[in-house]
């Protein structure tokens, strides 16, 4: 009998034509979301400090190093306006249209070893395996200009661009490469390229004036190679040196418009220019602000060449993104594997035209094959398995992204106005207004990296003791250079490392646990990692009497004690153990909480303990007092 004979419902009058995963609960008002907000907000917070919604918002807003406020929440309202579409003028949404397969973007490898054997198997191997564009640095330190053409010897130039770029001697760079297009027997048509000129970045780094006289000269060279170009305007040097997402932002729009002014000058086409051009950007782990920083420069360099008088359909820029060289780790250095999957992924919804995985080890070492293998198949696998180059603008539309492409592209823009002000970028360098930048983001991200506001997962969060590393081949030593400085956001914590390896034996600090583990059980694990992020050992004692407590201190080797616990333990017996280990030979004693919980004064604490330990402290300053307490060589 069917459903219908039996009085049933058919199946299709049974499905509804509209289904809500909400349905059967109560809409919900944004006045009765605010409320529940504040309530978390103001959990255990006496009535008199009670905070608004407008105060939970405020104290949930994140503020980046260059003032960007990232706010908890996004709504329509924050939509700045209409979305507009991939490959057409501002070009925010894509410099160009994807067309559904799914490598929408070059699969870019570094290459850097200066032997030049090595090397080009090593660029054969990748080619082979999936990397469809080779990136070579030349130098002193790394490929050098004469291995150029050996190295790119078993490679079809049809099949892969090539692009060179060097801190040494661009022009050296360029020659070799473009020597090798010209002895091909390639039609010029089929052949792409990049010669990688960037006279004020090589400036920014050698701390030299900026000479701009032969760009005209370089792009005349290439005019032959419908897909070859000759200028990089290379803004990972600012990030390198400390540049936060708006002064990368700026200094890319800034450097490039002064390039096009150039060569306008020097005869070439403002079309031709603005042809000649490409910009090489950083990916970082903070993929938001990945994405929606690519985003803001195509929609501000499309503002530029209107400026220009560009044609609207030549107003595109053409970016490869390289992952964050800054952000590596030389402890862990497999957790570096997880930051460049990320900083490759918001490259990749960003719309990067490619996209340069860089090796796990490069904070420390030049890759083995195993290290290239993992570079080169996180892009792959990005592409071929998760399939993002097969949408346009994965993240256009979301209330954030588009917020946040808005906020990075004026505050990008008024910086690109203060560089243009002071007579572009070459004079921003030369008169101080970089070096006062990079001055002001480079101390609030050491106060924040200090603080762990800005935590780096296994090196000042979650370290790991003896954490597994590799052996690779040491990156050679790097040319002096007189202009910016580079560092990674870890070293201040490798160098405490460097400091307990050097010791011979590890460090350790005495852990006293006082009562049962639910008593100390939360501060025990909030302290321990604290003294592992500069490699020291952490005995402990779980309860007990103050004499066994003494007397495991003792036992341990320690030279410095903290005391873990709660309030009540603390004030029932935490400054008799803490002067019961001062007179057993502790050279320091720290608390794990808040001097009040002992029952006594905070000055009278302070006479009794060295320091506490809370969220929101300067890591590296107590520990390197640690150090210098205990006698550890610096």
């Amino acid at each position: 009998m069917s459903n219908t004979e039996s009085g049933a419902p058919a199946a299709e009058e049974a499905t509804p034509t509209q289904l809500s995963l909400a349905g059967d609960f109560p809409a919900a008002t944004e006045e009765q979301w605010e409320i529940e907000v504040a309530k978390v907000l103001n959990r255990g917070r006496p009535p008199e400090k009670q905070l608004t919604f407008e105060q939970c918002m405020k104290r949930l807003t994140v503020h980046t190093v260059d003032g960007i406020d990232v706010k908890p929440m996004y709504r329509r309202d924050d939509v700045p306006g209409p979305l507009g579409y991939p490959g057409v003028a501002p070009f925010t949404r894509g410099a160009a249209v994807r067309n559904g397969e799914a490598d929408a973007w070059d699969v870019r490898a570094l290459h850097e070893d200066s032997d030049a054997a090595f090397t080009r198997k090593a660029v054969l191997t990748d080619l082979e395996r999936g990397v469809t564009s080779i990136w070579l640095r030349v130098g002193s330190d790394a490929v050098g200009p004469s291995d150029v053409a050996e190295v790119l010897s078993d490679v079809l130039l049809e099949m892969a661009k090539i692009e060179v770029s060097s801190r040494e001697d661009q022009k050296a760079a360029a020659e070799a490469l473009l020597a090798v297009y010209e002895a091909s027997d390639r039609p010029k048509d089929h052949v792409f390229f990049n010669l990688g000129i960037d006279p004020t970045g090589l400036a920014a780094l050698r701390g030299s004036a900026a000479d701009l006289s032969g760009l005209g000269e370089w792009v005349r060279r290439t005019a032959a190679y419908p897909n070859g170009n000759a200028i990089t305007v290379d803004s990972t040097i600012y990030h390198n040196a400390g540049a936060g997402d708006v002064a990368e932002l700026a200094w890319a729009l800034a450097t490039g418009a002064e390039y096009v002014r150039a060569l306008v000058e020097q005869g070439v086409d403002v079309n031709e220019a603005f042809r000649a051009i490409e910009f090489r950007v950083t990916a970082t782990h903070d993929q938001f602000l990945t994405i929606s920083r690519l985003r803001a420069l195509r929609t501000c360099w499309s503002r530029i060449g209107e400026v220009f008088g560009v044609d609207e359909d030549k107003r595109g820029a053409r970016q490869s993104a390289v992952t964050s060289w800054r952000e590596l780790t030389r402890e862990d250095p497999y957790v570096n594997i997880l930051r460049g999957t990320i900083s490759t992924f918001a490259a990749a919804v960003g719309g990067a035209d490619a996209i340069t995985t860089l090796p796990f080890c490069a904070a420390f070492g030049l890759p083995d094959d195993f290290v290239r293998r993992i570079a080169r198949n996180t892009g792959i696998i990005l592409a071929e398995e998760v399939n993002i180059g097969r949408v346009n603008d994965p993240a256009g539309g979301s209330f954030y992204v588009e917020s946040l492409t808005d906020s990075l592209a004026r505050a990008g823009w008024a910086e690109f106005q203060k560089v243009e002000a002071a007579g572009g970028m070459a004079a921003a360098l030369a008169g101080g207004h970089v070096a006062e930048v990079l001055a002001a983001c480079n101390a609030e991200r050491a106060k924040r990296l200090a603080n762990r506001k800005q935590p780096i997962t296994a090196v000042s969060e979650f370290p790991m003791l003896d954490a597994r590393t590799i052996e690779v081949k040491p990156c050679p030593p790097a040319p002096a250079r007189g202009g910016l400085e580079w560092h990674r956001d870890a070293e201040p914590f490798e160098r405490l490392v460097d400091r307990s390896a050097a010791n011979g034996e590890r460090p350790k600090v005495f852990l006293a646990c006082l009562g049962t583990r639910r008593d100390f059980g939360g501060r025990e694990g909030f302290s321990a990692p604290i003294w592992h992020v500069a490699g020291m050992e952490t005995p402990e004692a779980e309860g007990g009497t103050v004499d066994e407590i003494v007397a495991a201190f003792k036992a341990s080797g320690a030279q410095v004690a903290d005391l873990c616990s709660s309030a009540k333990v603390y004030a029932q017996q935490g400054v008799e153990v803490a002067r019961a280990l001062r007179d057993a030979g502790a050279r320091a004693v720290y608390l794990s909480g808040a001097y009040k919980e002992l029952g006594i004064s905070d000055d009278e604490a302070a006479g009794i303990f060295d320091g506490r330990l809370f969220m929101g402290m300067d890591v590296v300053d107590i520990l390197t007092r640690t150090f210098d307490v205990m006698g550890v060589a610096k």
